[in-house]
């Protein structure tokens, strides 16, 4: 058994699962961040001590899913965007002292790229990106059979290429990744769309992404184009990924895993174009498969891998 726990701007959650991902017990509470990081480490704390009394268990490990920046290998949460209020925030020496626990600290974008890894759509596979493509657009890399973090934990931070000279603003960076391919740039796209859009549509002047994706199930005509203007965007920024990086699978969550049949024609036909023919031959681009539940699952895929790894160095060293 592992704990998790998930912080986040909005929501904190604590979870107990199993070496397979399976989640035995929840519970979530409101972060009120306003109001500091310690009252709500108290309560994860709580939480994860009535968890573990309740289910009558010695959890072998904690993982700790948060945004960054951090300092993963000295445990520091440094003030995400989402909290501002966590500033260089010790976050793994208070749960190894309050829980006598082995404790592990990732971003969440690299704890869905294990998640999804160790039980999701990149099983088996030994070079995985797992991008969110959802209020952001980011990726955890694993590499090798590895995750990799980059020199200083900024690896992965794919929403920051530029795809355009100009166009929707992502990462600060208009005509960005993030730009064309997320929640927010997908909104920008359509409002952009919107206006010039001369034929019938049921989309308002100012579409969110979700309204733009339930009007093409209907069978909207500008809100079909939306989404095909943005496979391609999607597609060109994932044959860069393709040649620099050579992965066997990409995972793509949130908005492909929802929309993915009106995303993938024109992303496939971008990616067969931009990207080298052997390495678009060797890469399956797949929707997430662990949906709503991610978040859960990929704080204990954090305890659960870095326990792995722990036991692998050991083993090496007795060798």
């Amino acid at each position: 058994m592992y704990l998790g726990f998930d912080i986040g701007g909005t929501k904190c959650a604590v979870c107990l699962g199993t070496a397979g991902g399976e989640i035995i017990a929840r519970r979530s509470f409101p972060t009120e961040e306003p109001r500091g990081p310690e009252q709500a480490i108290v309560q994860l704390i709580r939480h994860a001590q009535e968890l573990i009394a309740e289910h009558q268990v010695r959890p072998i490990a904690v993982g700790i899913s948060c945004g960054s920046p951090m300092d993963p290998e000295a445990g520091i949460i440094q003030a995400p965007a989402n909290l501002p209020s966590w500033k260089d925030v010790p976050i793994v020496r208070i749960v190894k002292e309050r829980l006598g626990l082995p404790a592990f600290l990732e971003n969440d974008a690299n704890a869905g790229a294990l998640a999804e890894w160790l039980y999701g759509a990149g099983r088996g596979a030994k070079n995985v990106v797992f991008m969110t493509f959802g209020t952001g657009m980011g990726a955890g890399l694993i590499l090798d059979g590895r995750l990799y973090r980059g020199t200083n934990v900024y690896a992965g931070e794919v929403g920051h290429i530029r795809l355009a000279p100009y166009g929707p603003v992502g990462c600060r960076k208009p005509g960005s990744f993030e730009g064309f391919c997320s929640g927010g740039g997908l909104a920008q796209v359509a409002r952009i769309e919107r206006q010039a859009w001369e034929g019938a549509t049921t989309l308002p002047a100012a579409p969110t992404a979700k309204e733009v994706g339930v009007a093409a199930v209907a069978g909207d005509a500008l809100a079909l184009h939306i989404l095909a203007l943005c496979g391609r965007y999607l597609g060109a920024g994932l044959a860069v990924i393709l040649d620099v990086l050579n992965p066997q699978v990409i995972v793509l969550g949130s908005i492909f895993a929802r929309c993915e049949r009106f995303l993938r024609p024109s992303m496939e036909e971008v990616m067969r174009a931009e990207a080298l023919a052997q390495t678009f031959a060797v890469c399956r681009v797949v929707p997430a498969q662990l949906g709503e539940a991610i978040g859960d699952v990929a704080a204990v895929a954090i305890a659960h891998n870095a326990c792995r790894a722990n036991e692998a160095a050991q083993g090496r060293a007795g060798h």
